[in-house]
């Protein structure tokens, strides 16, 4: 480690609160840290209230599992529980039973990011440090080589996902971290070529960035619109409401594939109305699902009428070309 990083990395200890003692060893300087780092944080105490509220939204932190900071919570968790005693946990694990959290789908097992690529991930990001991986890309069914600089780290869809500017295309694009081969941090420092805002997603509707968000409207049915209109599912939204019972939801939201699915999950009680690009594709995409429905017609030709290789011989019957005299 080149004596630029060490330094780096002190100062960022120091900033972070950490009380940091120079000293000589054998000729070498060093830095010490103090016994109880952070001493505001060892002075602070919970009460029964505040732990209680922590140990039963533990699922709700573990939802977030294969972060960083995973083993950190799963061990803060562990000793939560063991603060609480075994009576007041029995109560909180029935209380559990009837306030529950369902995370959304998580990777399968073994398809988490590695732990050593999550904290590589979080340092260069920390740092502005230039990130060549090898990455399997579904969109285009091949693993490719890139030269990123991280912007965020972002949980969702039961997944991490990395979000990075792209110098070879000029945009920011969106990693699913578990797809990274292979990760290496260069020393080479990067400059932000934009900020990102806290809701790096914001014109969409789900885990995509970079979209350029455009006016829709969506038509739902009178036995669907109660369930449209309880929810938030853009702040952008307008709900018009008609006589019949129907509404018009209104969104100004990136036109991308999580929206395409999530208009197509209403099946026939949902009708977009703008843009027509959308409608098409909304169409052919259920064109193409009729299709792996609609019963296959197979066209069979019936056996022939008269097939001589099967007539019976007659007695009487003489080959062409000869006669019989008697």
């Amino acid at each position: 480690m080149c004596e630029r990083t060490i330094r780096r990395d002190l100062a960022a200890l120091e900033t972070a609160g950490f009380t940091l003692y120079p000293e000589s060893v054998d000729g070498r300087n060093c830095w010490r840290l103090t016994g109880k780092p952070l001493k505001a944080i060892t002075e602070t105490t919970f009460t029964l209230a505040e732990l209680c509220a922590f140990y039963v939204n533990r699922t709700q932190l573990a939802a977030v599992g294969g972060s960083p900071i995973d083993t950190d919570l799963q061990s803060a968790m562990a000793k939560v529980s063991k603060a609480l005693g075994p009576h007041m946990k029995a109560y909180l694990d029935k209380l559990a039973t009837i306030l529950a959290w369902k995370p959304d789908p998580p990777q399968r097992a073994g398809a988490k990011g590695d732990a050593v690529t999550v904290d590589s991930l979080v340092r260069a990001t920390m740092d502005h440090r230039r990130i060549e991986m090898v990455y399997h890309s579904f969109a285009r069914g091949k693993v490719k080589a890139y030269s990123v600089e991280p912007y965020r780290l972002t949980f969702g869809n039961g997944g991490l996902y990395l979000l990075a500017y792209v110098p070879e295309y000029g945009q920011m694009r969106t990693f699913a971290v578990q797809r990274i081969k292979s990760l290496k941090v260069t020393e080479d420092a990067f400059s932000p070529v934009q900020e990102v805002s806290s809701a790096p997603y914001g014109n969409s509707i789900g885990m995509y960035a970079g979209g350029k968000a455009e006016p829709v409207e969506i038509e739902f049915a009178a036995r669907l619109a109660p369930y449209v209109e309880e929810r938030e599912w853009h702040p952008s939204q307008q709900i018009v409401p008609r006589p019949d019972g129907s509404i018009v939801l209104k969104m100004k939201i990136a036109i991308d594939v999580p929206l395409r699915s999530w208009i197509l999950g209403f099946g026939h009680e949902a009708h977009v109305l703008k843009p027509v690009a959308l409608a098409e594709a909304i169409l052919e995409e259920l064109e193409e699902a009729r299709e792996q429905y609609a019963p296959r017609m197979r066209f069979e030709l019936p056996p022939p009428i008269y097939d001589p290789r099967r007539q019976p011989s007659l007695p009487f019957r003489a080959s062409r070309g000869s006669r019989t005299i008697e």
